[in-house]
C-alpha cells in the first residue's frame, strides 16, 4: 500500500503541499477510550495513505483498535481551501484531528410560564447531535458563504482571546442570513453551529443549540411579550455562564421578533411589538460581552427588519436559489447516496 502510494505521488507532480487539512474523528457511542489514544492510531492510519484526492472517509480499518471504537475517520473542507479539487500529500500537510461523540438524546424543549401556562419558547439540542451529523456537508452552495462563515467565527473568538476593544473594532457576534424560503438558511445555521462544535472541540466540552420559537414569545396579554423576550435570554444566559459550553442561538424568521418599529404609528404608549423589538435588542447589546454565544438569525423579508437590529448583524449574507451547477451538484449527491 504504501509503496503504491508513493508511486503515485511521483505520477502526480502537481500535489498539494503546506495545506492545513482537517480531519474528523467520529467516536463510537460506545467508546470509552482515552482521545490521545485514538489521536495516536488515526495518525498511523493517516500516515499510511500519503495521497487523498478531496475529502476521504475511512468507514472500515485493518487496526482492531480503530475497529473498536471508531465510527469513521473523514478528511473534511477541503473545497473550502483549494479551489480546484486536486492531491493532497498529508505527509507534509498540516493536520488538525477534531475527535467527537454524537450525542443521541435528540432536542428537549425549553418552556416559559405566562398567566398559569406553558408556552414551548425554543428547542435545545446538545451538540454535536446526531441528527445533524452531515447536514453541512450536504448543503451546496455557488458562494463561498461556509469558508466566511466559518472565519467570522474564528476571527470573533480571535478578537476575544487578544481583548481587542470592542469600542475600536466593534462585533457582535450575530450572523443574518437572508433571501427566499426554501434556500436552506435555517439547515445551514444548524450545520455551522454543528460544524464549529466539533472544529472547536479542543476549547469547549460540548455545544449548545437554542432554536427560538419566534412567534411562540407574542403573548396574548398587552405588553407581556417583551417580558417573554426577557425570560427567554435568562435561560439562554445560564447557559453562557457554563464556559466549557460554545452556544448557538437560533432565532428564525427574525423579522417576527424585530419588525421595523418605523411601522408602526406613534402613540402614547408604544406597541407590544415595538417592546419586543427593544428587549431583542437589549438583550443581544448584553449577551454579547459574552465569548462563548454566537446568535444565528435568518429572514425571508429583510426589509421588513428594524434597521437597528441590521446594523447590529456582522455578516448579512444573502443566500439565493442554487445555479446550474449547484443544481448538477446536489443531484449527483443524490443519486451517489442511492448507489451506495
Amino acid at each position: 500500500m504504501d509503496d503504491a502510494a508513493g508511486d503515485l505521488k511521483q505520477a502526480l507532480p502537481n500535489v498539494c503541499d503546506s495545506v492545513q487539512i482537517h480531519v474528523e474523528v467520529h467516536q463510537k457511542s460506545s467508546s470509552v477510550a482515552k482521545k490521545e489514544d485514538i489521536r495516536i492510531s488515526v495518525l498511523k492510519l493517516l500516515n499510511r495513505h500519503n495521497i487523498v484526492f478531496g475529502d476521504y472517509k475511512w468507514t472500515e480499518f485493518d487496526d482492531a483498535f480503530l475497529n473498536n471504537n471508531v465510527q469513521s475517520v473523514s478528511i473534511v473542507d477541503t473545497e473550502l481551501k483549494l479551489k480546484d479539487r486536486q492531491p493532497i500529500d498529508l505527509s507534509i500537510s498540516s493536520l488538525s484531528l477534531h475527535i467527537f461523540h454524537l450525542n443521541e438524546e435528540g432536542p428537549s424543549s425549553e418552556n416559559l410560564e405566562e398567566e398559569n401556562e406553558d408556552i414551548t419558547a425554543a428547542h435545545h439540542w446538545v451538540l454535536p447531535a446526531a441528527e445533524f451529523h452531515g447536514l453541512w456537508e450536504s448543503l451546496i452552495y455557488d458562494t463561498e458563504v461556509k469558508s466566511n462563515l466559518l472565519d467570522y467565527v474564528m476571527t470573533a473568538l480571535l478578537f476575544s482571546d487578544k481583548n481587542v476593544d470592542s469600542n475600536l473594532i466593534s462585533w457582535n457576534r450575530v450572523v443574518l442570513l437572508h433571501g427566499p424560503p426554501g434556500t436552506g438558511k435555517t439547515s445551514l445555521c444548524k450545520a455551522l453551529a454543528q460544524k464549529l462544535t466539533i472544529r472547536l472541540s479542543y476549547r469547549y466540552r460540548y455545544g449548545q443549540l437554542i432554536e427560538i420559537n419566534s412567534h411562540s414569545l407574542f403573548s396574548k396579554w398587552f405588553s407581556e411579550s417583551g417580558k417573554l423576550v426577557t425570560k427567554m435570554f435568562q435561560k439562554i444566559q445560564e447557559l453562557v455562564d457554563d464556559r466549557d459550553a460554545l452556544v448557538f442561538v437560533l432565532i428564525d424568521e427574525v423579522e417576527s421578533l424585530t419588525a421595523a418599529r418605523s411601522a408602526f404609528k406613534a402613540g402614547t404608549e408604544p406597541s407590544d411589538a415595538i417592546r419586543v423589538v427593544n428587549a431583542v435588542l437589549t438583550q443581544i447589546d448584553q449577551i454579547k460581552r459574552y465569548p462563548n454565544v454566537i446568535i444565528l438569525t435568518t429572514s425571508n423579508i429583510t426589509e421588513k427588519i428594524d434597521m437597528a437590529f441590521v446594523d447590529r448583524a456582522d455578516i448579512k449574507q444573502y443566500i439565493g436559489p442554487p445555479s446550474t451547477a449547484a443544481i448538477f451538484r446536489i443531484y449527483l449527491s443524490c443519486l451517489e447516496e442511492l448507489m451506495k
